[in-house]
């Protein structure tokens, strides 16, 4: 037997799934699983995209300044104190690196994003799970969760694959009652959903102990490109910054990420369209007897009577070409997240479900 072994931890990591794409037999599908942007994104950033891709022999930017720049003058933040990386994943993974090891805790919710487990066991970090109230952080039992031994506490605000939220003050809650010598981590995947909503900078501004992580990927369209940020307080950025790659980010990625974010009318187009249509649906389920909680993101998840129920759902949504997530893995076996999607896309999966509901009924 071979005596290379991995360090302690990884193998306890189960390989992430992403959302499917495919359905065997069925050539024509549409794909409502990874919280992806239908409208895609900006034609401003997919030009930009292009441009940069007539340089691809040159090597990207190392200190990201134009695309830090293009974030702070938007979102009105520190240039200094923002890091970017290959999406939030990778923010994720480089706090787990530089502030959790072997002996440490990494503090999750139960319904929390799976990077946040896995980055911790990549780090050599124990991870601890903590329970959500009806499908929404619980600061009071996060708190109670922490330890001397915590380093780091996570939450998704609004939450993936929940879709609920927590307010300012009850983050600010959080943070202020963590052990010293603990930081937590606001994930900001999903804040452009949310009107008016900062995902927390001006928390992170005000202490010591909160960094925020943004994406790309969602509201913005560039899943594709792998592009993320975060920011912090200094000298917490710069230890991120000692661990990252001088070129984690493609110079198409940065072109893209900054056209984008600067682009605000199409952002808030995307916002307005989502909402339109995330209600929409959310009130047609909720008709065939399938509710949901109140969602700030662009999906729904959508509730069943039973495990069972919600994978037959599944399958009869799938057979129709019509693919969404299952979420067992995220301890909602009894449910499935529904992208929202555009108009042609909602109506066919509100049809589909009714039909299915339907069809239950008269067995």
């Amino acid at each position: 037997m071979t005596q290379i072994t991995p360090q302690p931890g990884i193998m306890d990591i189960a390989l992430y799934q992403g959302g499917a794409a495919h359905v065997d037999g069925v050539s024509n599908v549409t794909k409502l699983s990874s919280n992806e942007n239908p409208l895609g994104a900006s034609p401003k950033a997919v030009e930009a995209m292009a441009q940069a891709a007539a340089k691809m022999h040159r090597y990207p930017s190392s200190d990201h300044i134009a695309l830090r720049t293009a974030i702070a003058e938007t979102h009105g933040l520190d240039a200094d104190r923002i890091i970017c990386g290959a999406g939030s994943d990778e923010i994720i993974a480089f706090l787990c690196q530089c502030y959790a090891g072997p002996g440490d805790e990494v503090l999750y919710t139960e319904h929390g994003f799976a990077m946040y487990r896995i980055s911790a066991l990549a780090a050599g970090a124990t991870p601890v799970e903590v329970k959500e109230r009806e499908r929404v952080t619980d600061v009071d039992a996060l708190l109670a969760g922490c330890t001397p031994q915590t380093k780091l506490v996570f939450i998704a605000n609004p939450n993936n694959p929940t879709g609920t939220m927590i307010s300012e003050a009850e983050v600010a809650r959080l943070a202020d009652g963590l052990p010293k010598g603990a930081l937590l981590v606001l994930d900001g995947a999903y804040a452009e959903y949310v009107e008016g909503f900062d995902a927390g900078a001006k928390l992170v501004e005000a202490r010591d102990n909160v960094v925020m992580t943004r994406t790309f990927s969602k509201i913005y369209g560039l899943g594709g490109a792998r592009i993320g940020w975060g920011y912090g307080p200094a000298e917490i950025i710069d230890v991120l910054n000692r661990v990252r790659g001088p070129f984690n980010v493609s110079s198409t990625a940065l072109a893209g990420a900054e056209a984008a974010v600067r682009d605000r009318d199409y952002v808030e187009a995307c916002r307005v369209e989502n909402a339109k249509w995330r209600g929409w649906l959310a009130d047609q389920l909720a008709e065939a007897g399938v509710p949901s909680d109140t969602s700030c993101t662009n999906f729904i998840l959508a509730r069943f009577a039973s495990q069972s129920e919600a994978e037959a759902c599944d399958d009869f949504l799938k057979a129709r070409g019509l693919i969404v997530r299952r979420v067992a893995g995220y301890n909602l076996p009894t449910a499935l997240r529904i992208t929202i999607g555009d108009e042609t896309a909602c109506r066919a999966v509100a049809a589909a479900v009714k039909a299915f509901k339907s069809g239950q009924g008269t067995e």
